[in-house]
């Protein structure tokens, strides 16, 4: 049985004081939004409840009467994609299952829910092809299902835009300032013996992540491809790092058929199409011009 929700008791027309629920506390998205409410004092608490047990989500609802909700928890895999291939049913509990049980108990409470959620579920095309600057949009549907963490993703992209209440926020290749995270894109391809060569929209969580606590603000839902507006490629980010961070670092590239060979799940690669996330927040950066404010000036040495 759903549990009643205690209602803050305010004047007509003022907003209840902001007070976030946050699932994936101890994960990288989860932990930053933590430290940005401390800053702008917001009050928040971390959920403590599993997404898929619905009853466990009902008792933090019940505990801390949110005004937003945030799910920052799910699986990607560790260290990459390829452990969804072999954890299928963890996957789908996390992903599907997990985010849409959170989702309906948000709607039956009138709650509105933030979904950090992933853009890698599409893959140049013909109507999008490498290089022509054309991004998916936040209309059009996956057309990529090559990992099953991708797989995963779709389903839900397409079943999200039944709640009203959600504001999906297509994340890709996340980086931030942290550089030794290494859940951070760039900690990644550093590490790697070879890397692949090809654009791909990306998202600096350092600019973006402030930005979803303001749309929370706003009350704002609807699919949103949150990534940086325009391209970069893997061999700039490295000539970046190679500049700004260890001018003696050194790389190798390979193509994609040669990737293959070493990975279990194809990677997807993609533009996504930034404009409404732009005219919303016109102050957002370019990707380049977010990698050198947020991530490699700060790290610069000298």
């Amino acid at each position: 049985m759903a549990a009643e929700v205690p209602k803050t008791n305010t004047s007509e027309g003022q907003k209840p004081p902001l007070k976030f629920l946050i699932y994936g506390g101890t994960g990288w998205i989860g932990g930053m939004l933590g430290k940005l409410c401390e800053k702008q004092g917001i009050p928040f608490s971390y959920g403590k409840g599993r997404l898929e047990n619905r009853s466990e989500i009902l008792d933090d609802i019940q505990a801390v009467s949110p005004t937003h909700v945030f799910n920052a928890a799910g699986v990607t895999g560790r260290p990459n994609v390829d452990w969804c291939e072999f954890h299928k049913l963890e996957t789908i509990r996390s992903n599907v299952v997990g985010a849409l049980t959170l989702a309906d108990v948000c709607k039956q409470h009138n709650l509105l829910m933030i979904n950090y959620t992933s853009g890698c579920i599409f893959y140049y095309d013909d109507s999008h092809p490498l290089g022509s600057g054309i991004g998916f949009t936040e209309e059009e549907i996956s057309n990529y299902s090559g990992s099953f963490f991708s797989l995963t993703k779709a389903m839900v992209d397409v079943l999200m835009r039944e709640y009203d209440n959600v504001c999906n926020l297509r994340l890709r290749m996340p980086i931030s300032s942290d550089l030794d995270n290494p859940r951070n894109f760039i900690f990644k391809i550093r590490a790697y013996k070879r890397v692949v060569n090809i654009p791909n929209s990306m998202s600096i969580l350092d600019e973006l992540i402030p930005i979803s606590i303001e749309m929370a603000k706003k009350n704002l839902t609807g699919i949103w491809n949150f990534t940086n507006p325009g391209v970069v490629s893997h061999n700039e980010i490295l000539e970046m790092y190679k500049i700004y961070v260890d001018p003696n670092f050194k790389w190798v590239n390979f193509t994609v058929e040669e990737q293959a060979k070493v990975i279990v799940a194809s990677r997807c690669n993609n533009q996504l199409d930034a404009s409404k996330l732009k005219k919303e927040f016109p102050e957002i950066l370019h990707i380049k011009d977010s990698l050198i404010k947020y991530v490699f000036e700060p790290n610069k040495k000298t």
